[in-house]
């Protein structure tokens, strides 16, 4: 065998293991008469490890920038002339030789090894191809009163908390891709040529910087630069004419869909309008929306063909969502108008038919909100001619659930559920449909189930372990006085029902078919009932709750119990 670990042993040194390559940092520090700190900040900046070289490019300083750079170990690269923080980055950049480079100002007088770091290690790790800073300052009015504004009407996906932050960094490779602005420019530019680039890039915070305080002046011309930045790029990337030209058309748009939605809604639910001027809104809608919807599609092909690949979409959905909206509204209308057309005999008809939309307010129910019907009548399957299928949203309205006992002119019919793939359909036997006055391929809105199944008797059932009962009463339109129950046996409460009593009308209560008491409704009271029958305690207590039902008890056997008979709940 000990070819084979001979064999295993070449096998294993064939295999290359990748390390991962190195990247070498370089630090590139733009400064103009800062003789009191660059020296302190490439102290701090040699400190870290992985910076590789340090660059401070002096733009034309009068003071001693320079020699304090030099002596605290840098490379220096001077500017005969002050030319601006962005060409002197850009020399920077041009001039230093490694992988990765981060850009730090050289006024800051609390700078830490591990806020350097903090900036270069998300790019040494590949978690992004830029980093940004954020950090705790006094400062920050032009960012607040004119970067953020600008950005967020031409740029609204660019959420940075500071997009003016001096301090970020970069792959070489990466900002080959970007123009760099000549002045203060400079930083907003980089963040919006990486978005519309779409270049990763990641917001760090670093903490508290403490930044020299700039005078009134130098604040007035770095915003007059950041606004021309922002807007030379947002006219170069098609921002301002998706805000202007594409807004403009998105608004008349989206005037064209209104009156084409408003001249539907009044064909087929304001009676009081003619039904010329519900045409006549709907044309003139279709015209509007078509004419300005294709100038839309053309302003934003325009717009997208300026933009080289990247992070449009965020702003593009942004400008466009009411238009976007308000077709789906449309369409929505359209498809609920389709599916009510029938064609016969060369005439379309159109009658559509809403869904009910039922909110309970008491506590008991199951669904606080649902939506039900409308229900379509169909005849009963073949060999179920005591059977009515009904959806269980129709149940739920008419207060029943399956196997209950339903009868129509006399007739006794067991409830069962709609097939799945029949949701809204009615199934009814001959008979059923003639004494409710229904046939095949009515709708019923769930509104008017209890009106159509009105007089009709209904025996529910309710069970807990050993202990059913059944509750007998018929549907008609709401009466208000319902009253609640609870049913307790054996101190075990089985089960909660509502419903309306008559006035002096007495209610038997039997069990196992046989009566047992009853009692009366009168005076608008009812008295707790009290039994036993065999080893069993029953209690059944009343409440008024005042509310309105369309359920009216039954005086003959009211409740029907039963014992040691478990059924479905």
């Amino acid at each position: 065998m000990s070819w084979l670990f001979v064999i295993l042993a070449f096998l294993l040194a064939g295999i290359k293991t990748s390390k991962p390559k190195y990247q070498k940092v370089s630090v590139i520090i733009p400064a103009f008469n800062e003789e009191n700190t660059v020296a302190t900040v490439v102290e701090v900046i040699k400190k870290v490890s992985c910076v590789d070289e340090i660059i401070v490019v002096n733009d034309g300083s009068s003071d001693k920038t320079a020699e304090e750079a030099l002596k605290a170990g840098a490379t220096v690269i001077n500017h005969e002339v002050n030319k601006g923080k962005g060409e002197a980055l850009f020399t920077g950049y041009k001039s230093a030789e490694c992988d990765i480079i981060a850009f730090i100002d050289a006024d800051i007088h609390n700078l830490t090894s591990k806020k350097v770091e903090a900036m270069i290690k998300p790019i040494l790790t590949g978690k992004t191809e830029i980093t940004k800073t954020k950090f705790a300052r006094e400062s920050g009015r032009v960012t607040e009163l004119t970067a953020k504004p600008l950005l967020n009407f031409f740029f609204p996906e660019i959420s940075f908390e500071q997009p003016l932050s001096g301090q970020f960094a970069a792959r070489k490779e990466i900002l080959k891709k970007i123009h760099f602005e000549k002045d203060y420019g400079v930083d907003v530019g980089i963040v919006i040529d990486a978005d519309v680039l779409g270049i990763s890039i990641m917001e760090v915070d670093i903490g508290a910087i403490e930044h020299d305080m700039s005078p009134l002046a130098d604040l007035n011309n770095m915003a007059n630069e950041v606004v021309r930045t922002i807007m030379n790029r947002a006219n170069k990337y098609g921002r301002v004419t998706m805000i202007d030209d594409i807004g403009y058309y998105i608004r008349m748009s989206i005037v064209g869909l209104s009156l084409v939605i408003l001249g539907l809604f009044t064909i087929f639910f304001v009676k009081f309008v003619p039904l010329s001027v519900g045409v006549i809104a709907s044309i003139v809608g279709i015209v509007l929306s078509i004419y300005y919807f294709f100038k839309v599609i053309i302003q934003s092909i325009s717009m997208f063909k300026k933009t080289p690949r990247g992070a449009l979409f965020k702003s593009f959905v942004k400008v466009h969502f009411p238009l976007i909206i308000s077709l789906i509204l449309l369409l929505l209308m359209l498809s609920t108008f389709i599916g009510a057309a029938t064609f016969d005999n060369g005439t379309i008809s159109i009658e559509p038919n809403s869904r009910n939309l039922i909110i309970f307010t008491h506590s008991d129910s199951d669904n606080s909100i649902s939506v039900r019907g409308p229900y379509t009548v169909d005849t009963a399957i073949e060999n179920e001619s005591n059977v009515i299928r009904m959806p269980s949203d129709a149940m739920l309205t008419l207060g029943i659930k399956v196997n209950d006992t339903i009868v129509v002119n006399d007739q006794s019919y067991i409830i069962n559920e709609t097939r799945n793939f029949e949701p809204d359909v009615l199934r009814l036997p001959l008979e059923v449909k003639s004494a409710l006055h229904v046939d095949d391929g009515d709708i019923i809105q769930n509104s008017r189930l209890v009106d159509v199944f009105s007089k009709s008797i209904i025996y529910h059932n309710y069970g807990k372990d050993n202990v059913s009962f059944n509750e007998k009463f018929s549907l008609s339109s709401k009466q208000a006085g319902s009253w609640s129950y609870e049913v307790i046996v054996d101190n075990v409460s089985i089960a909660n029902s509502s419903g309306v009593f008559a006035e002096n009308q007495t209610y038997n209560i039997a069990c196992d078919n046989a009566y047992v008491t009853s009692f009366t409704y009168k005076n608008k009271t009812i008295e707790n009932q009290n039994f036993t029958y065999g080893n069993h305690v029953v209690q059944i207590k009343f409440t008024d709750i005042n509310a309105s039902s369309s359920k009216q008890f039954g005086k003959d056997f009211f409740l029907n119990f039963k014992f040691n008979q478990k059924i479905d709940k």
